[in-house]
């Protein structure tokens, strides 16, 4: 089955909710569900059996594949977590196994968060050191920081997997630090933090000069020369690297941890459907304007409104609009 007919596959089973039991009943099964058991109740086994093999039987093709990841029970419903050829989809139904329904989906998207308003705003991005969209994020925002520079308190952050994929993608055997671009990622995470903490006033030259000639296959070998040309102390880095490396990452995993609440609760869903007001930080690139995520476009220009939008008092750098190089418009993808 291709993407194409399990995306109609899913927009059927929402249209026969609509259509054929109405909006009203659509919206209101999921609070009703044990009006709707009709019979015995069954197992988790037993519905989860059933389900698969009702879906295989009447929409999956031969080549098409799909397995259940667990179950939970959810207002007395049982939601079946599965993979349908290896995507995720969440299935709820009924006890007795004899009615399910695709996710649930509200109709009615709580408010979000506005930005607060300070003196000096905080401005945190959440980046992978070889993410593409990270990377443009990187080249979008810089420039509104050096407009702002001294104003606004701004860090580069990390984001940093754990027992991910494998040992290849982490810094050690334990598995505890790791990253979608190989465990030369995460080194290159550590280096530019290292850069940020004891010479930030070359973190920016060394981080766009890294992106934009290596990636995550040659950045060991040819990051020392690149940090030369632009200035960085070598040693100084290595030392930083070899004795608080670990400690580094331990607290970028800290505030990834975090619960933050979120601009937009639209741009933000849980596999059960529900809209999120809050979030961790899993996807790069995330923005974070004093402790809120930033939920707009991603330009140089968007950048610098919301940024000047959560001063009390914006400074005369906020009247001139700014322009990435090449009036580039953003790039709107995540790794995660």
């Amino acid at each position: 089955m291709s993407k194409i007919s399990i995306h109609k596959f899913f927009t059927a089973l929402l249209l026969s909710l609509v259509i054929g039991f109405g909006i009203g009943y659509a919206g209101a099964w999921y609070s009703n569900s044990d009006r709707l058991i009709k019979g015995p109740i069954m197992s988790k086994q037993q519905v989860a059996k059933k389900l698969v093999s009702f879906i295989k039987d009447n929409f999956l093709s031969k080549q098409d594949t799909i397995k259940v990841a667990g179950v939970t029970e959810e207002n007395n419903l049982y939601v079946l977590k599965t993979l349908i050829n290896k995507k995720p989809n969440d299935f709820y139904v009924t006890k007795d196994g004899s009615t399910f329904f695709p996710q649930m989906l509200d109709l009615n998207p709580p408010k979000g968060t506005e930005i607060p308003k300070t003196a000096k705003p905080k401005v945190d991005l959440f980046v992978m050191a070889f993410c593409p969209y990270g990377n443009d994020a990187e080249n979008q925002l810089k420039p509104v920081i050096d407009a702002l520079k001294g104003k606004v308190d701004f860090q580069n952050h990390y984001i940093i997997y754990q027992n991910y994929l494998g040992k290849k993608y982490c810094l050690t055997d334990k598995m505890k630090y790791c990253s979608m671009h190989t465990a030369s990622e995460v080194r290159e995470d550590i280096r530019e933090l290292c850069v940020e903490k004891y010479q930030p006033s070359k973190f920016w030259d060394y981080v766009i000069k890294i992106n934009k000639e290596t990636n995550a296959t040659n950045v060991d070998k040819d990051w020392e020369k690149i940090a030369k040309e632009v200035g960085v102390n070598v040693n100084q880095v290595k030392t930083c690297q070899k004795n608080e490396g670990t400690k580094l990452l331990d607290a970028q995993i800290t505030l990834t941890k975090k619960s933050y609440p979120v601009e937009n609760p639209k741009r933000h869903r849980a596999r059960s459907g529900h809209y999120q007001t809050t979030m961790t930080i899993q996807g790069s690139p995330t923005l974070v304007i004093n402790g809120v995520v930033y939920d707009g476009p991603r330009t140089t220009a968007d950048y610098q409104k919301a940024i000047c939008s959560a001063f009390k008092n914006p400074p005369t750098a906020c009247q001139k609009t700014l322009k990435a190089k090449n009036n580039s418009q953003g790039s709107s993808g995540t790794c995660q």
